[in-house]
């Protein structure tokens, strides 16, 4: 029995020793990012980007705890605002910050709190593309010895990918309806303003 025991432990060490190797060869920064086409102009897409009362509309994580608490800065939009949020398992505890606010790049920073706690930076970006925008939401962290041991057993780009592909199908569906509103009204105006200008030679003969 004890040369059983001696055997187990031994195989232990070497199993977490084994790991322990692993580890240290993985990456030392996670990066993932996923885009999206957008029918409209960076002002249609900015006010979902910038507030996070607008955010909270298309982001993924949203639905996962219908009674999920969130709390927001005052005013909760613009570089410096942030948001908190607290729920069930699967939404955790943490809190986004929008650090900086760039032609083309909102940037976000991540702290983490529950189940784990961790640190990340997310920044969108978006460039001209066709008759619309090509949207990215990306993803980067430090990893550190957990990270890189996590890693060994969970691929954070097909765990994280997947809600970020929702979430840019959401913002995708937003901000195309705020463009069509947009031009709706542009032609509504344009129609109102024509009218008036045929009406005027008619009233200036009165």
């Amino acid at each position: 029995m004890k040369k059983l025991l001696l055997g187990l432990a031994g195989l232990l060490v070497l199993t977490t020793g084994g790991i322990g190797v692993a580890a240290s060869q993985q990456p030392d920064r996670t990066h993932i990012e996923r885009s999206v086409q957008v029918q409209g102009t960076a002002a249609d897409l900015e006010p979902h980007l910038v507030d996070f009362t607008a955010f909270l509309s298309w982001s993924p994580w949203s639905d996962l705890d219908p009674d999920q608490v969130t709390t927001f800065s005052d005013p909760p939009s613009g570089e410096g605002a942030w948001y908190a949020w607290e729920g069930n398992a699967d939404v955790g505890k943490g809190r986004m910050d929008l650090t900086r606010v760039q032609p083309g790049k909102v940037t976000h920073h991540l702290t983490f709190i529950e189940p784990f706690p961790a640190e990340a930076d997310a920044s969108i970006l978006w460039v001209e593309s066709g008759e619309g925008l090509e949207v990215t939401w990306t993803y980067d962290a430090e990893n550190d010895f957990m990270a890189k041991t996590m890693s060994l057993f969970m691929d954070m780009d097909s765990l994280l990918g997947p809600d970020y592909e929702k979430g840019l199908a959401s913002l995708k569906r937003n901000v195309e309806r705020d463009a069509e509103v947009r031009v709706e009204k542009a032609r509504r105006d344009a129609d109102r303003a024509a009218a008036a200008a045929a009406a005027a030679p008619a009233d200036a003969t009165e």
